[in-house]
């Protein structure tokens, strides 16, 4: 049963599940003076309740794991770390909802979004040392094997929408291998090669003692308690410290087949609409324009241009014919 596979997390949202605000301190008092006076058994069928009515935010479907190394990125976001967590708390609500909704369709954990926060910040122009591009941070070998086109005027591995599923597939091939979603996530962190051949030399497939024998890259042992630490965190902010988040609104847009040659920034502005958020909307294009050379492409514009973005590829169309 999740739910007491789950029960330090259970323990963890208890003051948001009973329903205890945390804005006074008097009332917060009040409230771990009523938690003390519940036994485990009744924490965690408050806990139930809450999930039985469909509370989803408060529902793990990651197996949760607390020790040092998850308390330790906790600690570290709510201290060192704080303001970049909270501007990821605050973009998770743009995201997010699209990337988990993806992933329970495709029958996998929902939680694994979290993945996105820890490699890229929600970014689409995130880059590391190793040439991973992109929310997911592929590599561009593994970004061409699930089908991320990548030349000079574009970069799928970019666009949220083609690399969400993209990673899905990848995801549900490690998790064919490996069976377990914690090393799904480290070999999605140190590659599957190498985790291959770690658990070969160390006899073992369980994450935490893979951890404890050092057999993994630091990176890597740090990976899974940074996505651990997050998703608690994220799941019940108030608790953490992490108040009056603003939240941006979830992506929303329509997509359009734009012809060859068209620029984002002249459209953005036919569109009145700003220049970056048009560029946002389509990460994928590295130059911000289709070249000429090309052919057409389906783009993102926001919900309720698309009529007039046909008309700007109309005039545009008409231009070109008397160039």
């Amino acid at each position: 049963m999740m739910l007491l596979r789950n029960l330090f997390a259970a323990i963890c949202v208890l003051n948001l599940a009973v329903g205890l605000p945390f804005a006074h301190a008097a009332v917060s008092k009040t409230a771990d003076q009523k938690l003390k006076t519940l036994s485990l058994k009744d924490k965690l069928k408050i806990l139930e309740q809450k999930q039985n009515g469909k509370n989803e935010h408060f529902i793990f479907d990651l197996p949760v794991t607390y020790n040092h190394k998850v308390s330790y990125w906790i600690s570290y976001y709510q201290t060192r770390g704080k303001n970049f967590f909270r501007n990821w708390l605050e973009k998770s609500s743009k995201y997010m909802p699209y990337i988990q909704a993806e992933l329970k369709k495709a029958g996998l954990p929902g939680d694994l979004g979290y993945m996105v926060m820890i490699e890229s910040g929600f970014s689409a122009t995130a880059i590391s040392t190793a040439s991973a591009v992109g929310p997911w941070q592929f590599i561009p070998s593994t970004g061409k094997h699930y089908g991320l086109t990548q030349n000079y005027w574009i970069d799928e591995r970019r666009d949220l929408q083609k690399s969400t599923k993209a990673a899905i597939r990848y995801m549900t091939d490690l998790h064919a291998e490996f069976g377990s979603w914690y090393l799904v996530a480290a070999s999605y962190n140190m590659g599957e090669g190498g985790l291959r051949s770690k658990i070969k030399k160390f006899g073992t497939k369980d994450y935490w003692e893979l951890v404890r024998l050092g057999a993994l890259p630091q990176e890597t042992q740090d990976y899974v308690p940074k996505i651990l630490a997050a998703l608690m965190i994220a799941k019940a902010p108030n608790l953490y410290g992490f108040r009056n988040l603003d939240h941006e609104f979830p992506l929303s847009y329509e997509f359009v087949k734009a012809p060859a040659g068209t620029d984002i920034e002249l459209l953005a502005d036919y569109l009145s609409v700003t220049r970056k958020s048009l560029k946002d909307l389509n990460a994928e294009l590295v130059l911000g324009y289709i070249p000429k050379t090309s052919k057409q492409h389906w783009i993102r514009v926001p919900v309720g241009s698309l009529g007039v973005a046909q008309q700007f590829f109309r005039d545009q169309n008409k231009k070109f014919a008397l160039d």
